[in-house]
């Protein structure tokens, strides 16, 4: 007797199977073209095709398919949009900044394409083993990315810290796989949650509490929050400052994308009460220990790693209800959080030159008389991400704290406001530096030189700063894709 699988619907995987052909396409293509920034759009035509198409598919959501194992609907859809968008943004800001450090090659932007297919499958993943599969793709392409500049020994040494720690993580998170299999005998998210409702006795088995708290720190690495978060630093710092703007962004939102699903789908009814602690403690010990660590820097692009750690926990304040409110708060901070902070990178890559001077944050010293239109820009940047209106930053964080207090938990909101009010030193910091601080000048008295902007990084900036003007002043699209998302 045959048996009777779930249709197989490649219709709700389009996007993902447009990027991963694109990825090959750069592959193949790489041996005919000589000039690499071809390579680059060719991966942004088809991260475009792969973003008209996900919205196509918004008009109608698909059931899960693929033995269950993976879903489009809104929440999977609106994530694919996320880590579209990041990923070209970075491949944009990379055309310049690889072909100044002589690092233009094919395999980086195929590299990219893979590990946003990774992330994509996070996103759509309703079962353990695919949403393993994702963290493993992005991250094996993250790891090699990482250490792409092997012209600095700062990028081989972030490689290999990302590579040995993220192995780490993930064999904590394959094991928590196991032991929640074992408990329920299912790695299929809703067959796991419907287990424990059926049978209520079964919801302090400490086999699948363990299970739950060993995922809970393979998903700590990933979205960087502490006590998981040594590697970001100096991943951060070591790594080429377009890889970091990519990892920043789109290596969190997956992280959070599964751990989400993961929560409120498989461990909702189960054990809420257990894991609600576990994570609003994870929450402020994350946001009050990226920021402090943040006002002790004197680089920028460690400062925007430990304050990517503080974000981190902001978001993780929208988790801890595990309702739909907290949900959509979440999916918004992590698309305003795209936009602010790979246009902050940007900034840097125009500032930092090959031998990485330029990331020190007395580099900034007078950018207003050198660049005013750039410094706006960082201005702009820095004071959404410390969360100050009328900029989209600030409705990220209204967000996720209005849905901490509808879940009676003000005293968590009140953390993430006193967290966001000391991030503002070191955010406004850099301003004081572009403002009310003379140009910066060599050691040996020479003037530091002129700032060129290629037009990628120039459309880069434009569409970072027009989001993050216009829809801090008008936010309502953005709340209406992602209440679409959350609420159908």
């Amino acid at each position: 007797m045959p048996i009777d699988f779930p249709i197989l619907n490649f219709q709700a995987i389009a996007p993902e199977l447009v990027v991963v052909v694109a990825a090959f396409v750069v592959m193949f293509m790489e041996l005919f073209v000589d000039d690499k920034r071809i390579l680059g759009y060719i991966s942004l035509v088809g991260l475009t095709m792969a973003a008209i198409l996900n919205f196509s598919l918004m008009a109608s959501f698909a059931p899960p398919t693929f033995q269950t194992m993976l879903i489009s609907d809104g929440y999977s859809l609106i994530l694919n949009l996320i880590f579209i968008i990041a990923a070209a943004l970075s491949i944009l800001i990379s055309l310049s900044y690889l072909s100044d450090r002589e690092l233009q090659h094919g395999e980086y932007y195929a590299l990219l394409l893979f590990a946003t297919v990774g992330m994509m499958l996070m996103g759509a993943a309703t079962d353990l083993i695919i949403v393993f599969m994702g963290l493993e793709i992005m991250s094996i392409a993250l790891y090699i990315l990482a250490a792409f500049n092997r012209q600095q020994l700062g990028s081989g040494e972030a490689g290999m810290k990302y590579f040995v720690l993220g192995a780490f993580a993930s064999a904590f998170f394959l094991y928590g796989v196991a032991l929640v299999y074992g408990a329920t005998g299912s790695t299929n998210l809703q067959e796991i949650g419907s287990w424990f409702s059926a049978d209520r006795g079964n919801l302090g088995d400490p086999i699948a509490l363990v299970g739950l708290s060993l995922l809970l720190v393979g998903f700590s690495f990933k979205i960087a929050a502490v006590p998981f978060q040594w590697w970001t630093p100096d991943v951060y710092h070591g790594a080429p400052t377009s890889v970091t703007a990519f990892m920043s962004v789109g290596a969190k939102a997956a992280g959070f994308a599964s751990l989400m699903r993961v929560l409120m789908i498989s461990f909702g009814d189960a054990f809420t009460v257990d894991w609600q602690l576990a994570v609003a403690v994870l929450a402020v010990i994350t946001m009050t220990g990226g920021n402090i660590a943040a006002l002790a820097q004197k680089d920028v692009k460690r400062m925007l790693a430990y304050s990517s750690i503080a974000h981190a926990g902001y978001i993780l304040v929208g988790v801890v209800p595990g309702t739909m409110n907290g949900v959509q708060g979440v999916l918004f901070y992590l698309l305003s959080y795209t936009f602010m902070n790979i246009g902050a990178f940007a900034v840097i890559t125009v500032l930092e030159r090959r031998s990485q001077v330029g990331s020190a944050i007395q580099d900034y010293a007078g950018l207003a008389s050198r660049s005013p239109l750039l410094a706006l820009a960082m201005l702009l940047f820095m004071v959404s991400l410390t969360g100050i209106p009328p900029f989209i930053g600030f409705w990220g964080k209204l967000y996720v704290f209005r849905a901490a207090v509808e879940a009676n938990m003000s005293w968590l909101a009140v953390a993430g406001m006193i967290n966001s009010a000391i991030s503002a030193f070191y955010y406004l910091g850099i301003v004081v530096q572009m403002y009310m601080r003379p140009v910066a000048t060599a050691e040996d008295g020479d003037v530091a030189p002129a700032l060129k902007l290629s037009a990628p990084v120039v459309v880069t900036l434009v569409v970072t700063v027009i989001v993050t003007v216009i829809f801090g002043i008008w936010p309502t699209p953005l709340v209406d894709l992602t209440s679409l998302a959350v609420f159908g």
